[in-house]
């Protein structure tokens, strides 16, 4: 019987082992095996001994083949790098607890408008950044007022751009606390080529250039001009606010000739024909003069010219101009009806790129010439450019291919009793104006191009310039004969002989006297 039980027995234990061997194969997906996760469930069950383990077996299971999974991809897994919206987060979060203190309730006057009161505005206006965007745009522009000496500070509005946008703040300096100088300086006088005769002397005089540049148009100074204000950017709320430089009248020109959107960094390159003087920071704020010249309005009786300039100086020289106290307010259906109601409050750029004209033909005074010289000059003298003056009214404006300048319209037809009049311009798209009362308010969301009306169409390259006339002052010479040369050579020697015999007979004369 023994003999017969061995063999049986050799079998059941090569089928177990076998069978072990099948629940020992790890799986290719989990790296897992049954056998231990079976060993693993039978102790879970023995350890925790729950009631009706039948019906609870297969949640068991679950809960060690997930426990195993989860502890080895922690275990694997790379810290995840902060992203960009959580560092931005963290930079917002300091507005709310930056500064404090009791320094606004000591301030009678801030140089920051009511932005709560602005926002909620424009939105009936629809327009605007939304409630939340406009309470941090607040908070950074009140830290804007406290690192920098400022008297006056509003947000001029949002430049959109491909990789980034621009939050734009207008400021005012205290006066004698603006801080830094015109960047620009004289290229020309930096530029000016030595001229090689006073280093190294030369037998043959070089010729030069008789091409003469044509004059460097001044840039207007700071508080003056299209740079009456000074401008702050940056791409976020809680960001560093950067100060954009002074524009000079060549990047103004410049800029109405391209058409470029922005990429959201400052030093980015301006690759345009006609080319650029600058950089994008440079290209940006050439734009915000442009629009705030032609876009910055106010209702009409809003600011008055103060009585002391009101009869010397002329309507078209005048810059500066004051708020009329007695000034009520406008109907909110008149205004919204009647661009007569509303009036320019910025001066005009002109072609030259300036505000104030200015004669590059002018001579110094030290050149006294006679009268009649002078009165033919004064003759040929170029005619001064006058813009339109200050407070110009709206509706004097020129349309742009049959298309009207503005738009203007009630935020409500509804409530009219409670709606505001709302301006929106044409010519620069995404340029807003509102007034209720006696409240006004411009601001811009937009890309920072102008409408141009049709196709645009880029500047075309100069044409080539032309070859030099032939003549005869620039005809080569022909190479001489072997007969010319030795005729020349010939000549030159007699021409020798004939000056030696006359020295000779000159030093005979001196020896006999």
């Amino acid at each position: 019987m023994e003999s017969e039980g061995a063999p049986l027995n050799d079998q059941r234990e090569q089928t177990s082992i076998c069978f072990k061997a099948f629940m020992l194969k790890n799986s290719t997906t989990s790296n897992l095996n049954l056998y231990d996760h079976l060993a693993r469930v039978l102790t879970k069950v023995m350890d925790e001994r729950p009631e009706n383990v039948v019906d609870v077996i297969e949640d068991m299971s679950h809960e060690v083949k997930r426990g195993l999974l989860l502890d080895k991809q922690s275990t694997l897994r790379d810290i995840p790098l902060s992203p960009a919206a959580h560092l931005l987060a963290e930079q917002q979060m300091l507005l709310f607890s930056w500064g404090g203190g009791d320094d606004g309730d000591q301030e009678v006057e801030t140089p920051l408008p009511n932005v709560s009161e602005v926002g909620f505005l424009l939105e009936q206006a629809g327009v605007g950044l939304g409630r939340e965007e406009m309470l941090r745009v607040f908070l950074a522009l009140k830290k804007l007022v406290n690192s920098q000496p400022l008297a006056r500070c509003r947000l001029w509005g949002k430049i959109l751009g491909t990789e980034g946008n621009y939050l734009v703040a207008e400021g005012e300096y205290r006066d004698g606390e603006e801080e830094g100088i015109n960047e620009e300086t004289a290229e020309d006088a930096e530029g000016e080529p030595r001229d090689d005769a006073e280093v190294v002397e030369v037998i043959d005089t070089l010729p030069r250039s008789t091409f003469k540049p044509p004059p460097v148009v001044p840039t207007e100074d700071n508080r003056t001009g299209v740079n009456k204000f000074t401008y702050f950017v940056c791409r976020e709320p809680g960001l560093p606010w950067m100060r954009l430089p002074t524009v000079t009248p060549t990047q103004i020109t410049a800029a109405r000739h391209i058409r470029k959107f922005f990429t959201g960094r400052l030093d980015a390159p301006i690759v345009s024909y006609p080319p650029f003087p600058g950089n994008e920071a440079n290209y940006l704020r050439a734009q915000i003069a442009r629009i705030s010249a032609g876009t910055q309005v106010s209702p009409l009786g809003f600011y008055q010219f103060g009585e002391e300039e009101g009869e010397e100086v002329e309507e078209g020289a005048r810059d500066s101009f004051e708020e009329n106290p007695d000034f009520e307010g406008i109907p909110v259906p008149e205004m919204a009806e009647s661009l007569s109601t509303w009036v320019h409050h910025v001066q005009h750029i002109l072609q030259q790129g300036r505000c104030v004209w200015v004669n590059l033909a002018e001579k110094p005074e030290d050149d006294f010439e006679e009268e009649a010289d002078e009165e033919v000059k004064e003759a040929d003298e170029p005619e001064p450019e006058v813009g339109p003056p200050l407070l110009t009214p709206l509706s004097e404006d020129a349309e742009i291919t049959t298309t009207p300048p503005w738009s203007s319209k009630m935020s409500s037809t509804l409530i009219s009793q409670f709606a505001i009049a709302v301006l929106r311009s044409n010519l620069w798209p995404g340029a807003y104006a509102y007034a209720s009362g006696k409240k006004f308010e411009n601001i811009y969301f937009g890309w920072g191009l102008k409408f141009a009306g049709e196709a645009y169409t880029p500047t075309f390259p100069t044409m080539p310039q032309r070859e030099y006339t032939s003549g005869p002052e620039i005809t080569e010479a022909l190479d001489p004969s072997l007969e010319e040369e030795q005729a020349l050579k010939a000549a030159l020697e007699e021409q020798k002989t004939a000056q030696d015999e006359t020295e000779g007979l000159g030093g005979d004369e001196e020896d006999d006297d």
